[in-house]
């Protein structure tokens, strides 16, 4: 191969990577709080067996917030309870550092800056956005849930992570949405 084919086939690599990254994503959730003031939005791209995951906030108190997935895709204001229990097909106990857990849709805390505003990147293992048990578009579909309280990783049900302070209906990409019917035997949790 040429110098230039290496240049040219090196380039072509690197702009593909760029557009996975920023590509669209396959499943959105606007996050809102009791008020239904968006607050946030998360979005999910779907790598191999696993989700990636990019939740972004504003408006939040600063310090640690449990943000999990949750079982049932409803958010009723102002407790957001209609969302179940969290995302847990697997019927583990909560938290990532667990020895019995975790659950499907328990995820890292999201770090609020002193300005409200908070971002999380993370690729979910145990959760997917296609067909089977640990789709997040089951037959009730599944919300994103940020709680007041960090997630302290270990308590069962919810990581002592407090009230729910805002909720979004996972959608996929182009607003189609599952059909919401009420709890889930997989629900765990707070």
């Amino acid at each position: 191969m040429t110098r230039t084919g290496i240049v040219v086939t090196i380039g072509l690599m690197l702009a593909g990577c760029a557009s996975l990254q920023l590509g669209s994503p396959q499943a959105t959730a606007e996050l809102r709080n009791a008020k239904g003031e968006v607050v946030g939005q998360a979005s999910f791209w779907e790598e191999g067996q696993s989700v990636r995951i990019l939740a972004e906030v504003r408006g939040i108190a600063p310090g640690a917030h449990g943000i999990h997935l949750h079982a049932v895709g409803k958010c009723d204001p102002p407790e957001f309870t209609t969302a179940g229990g969290h995302f847990n097909p697997a019927g583990k106990k909560h938290g990532l550092k667990n020895p019995a857990g975790p659950h499907n849709g328990d995820l890292p805390n999201i770090q609020v800056a002193s300005d409200g505003k908070g971002r999380l990147e993370y690729v979910a293992t145990l959760v997917t956005l296609g067909a089977g048990a640990t789709s997040l578009f089951d037959a009730d579909g599944t919300a994103v849930v940020l709680h007041a309280r960090p997630d302290d990783d270990v308590t069962d049900p919810s990581g002592d992570s407090g009230v729910r302070i805002a909720c979004g209906i996972i959608r996929k990409a182009g607003g189609a949405s599952p059909k919401a019917t009420g709890g889930s035997p997989g629900s765990g949790g707070m």
